[in-house]
């Protein structure tokens, strides 16, 4: 079983968490070095943040990323969702597709209780209360 946070997770995660140090502009090239990452990949983990309204991007020569969200309002799955996409409750612990109507695996209760919990802790999480980790690079 793996229980995981992607790396565009990981990245859109500390970058929020970088941003709230500053009240400036960051440039995009200089928060991807500060972070192990590359531009493009930094661009990609913020797009859904813009889009969520939490960050804004000025773009141009004296534009870059700043935090505009208050971070003790946000929690970690509020990030996870926005980078990955809505939490699918349904899904089926061994097959992507949603569960089976009367034909549920012998592991669908533990997992829906565990699925309930995980969930209940991320949405209870502020991300203002999550420490940053410099880099993580794999």
């Amino acid at each position: 079983m793996r229980l995981e946070v992607t790396r565009k997770t990981d990245l859109a995660t500390r970058a929020l968490l970088a941003l709230s140090t500053s009240v400036e502009r960051r440039k995009a090239a200089d928060l991807a070095d500060e972070l192990g990452a590359s531009p493009g990949f930094l661009s990609q983990a913020l797009t859904p943040l813009v889009n969520e309204g939490w960050i804004r991007s000025d773009p141009g020569p004296t534009g870059g990323y700043r935090l505009v969200a208050d971070l003790t309002s946000l929690s970690v799955l509020d990030v996870v969702e926005a980078v990955e996409g809505t939490t699918d409750v349904s899904r089926c612990v061994l097959e992507d597709r949603a569960c089976a109507g009367g034909g549920v695996c012998a592991l669908h209760e533990a997992w829906a209780r565990a699925r309930g919990q995980l969930l209940h802790e991320l949405s209870s999480t502020p991300l203002g209360s999550v420490r940053s980790r410099r880099s993580v690079r794999r």
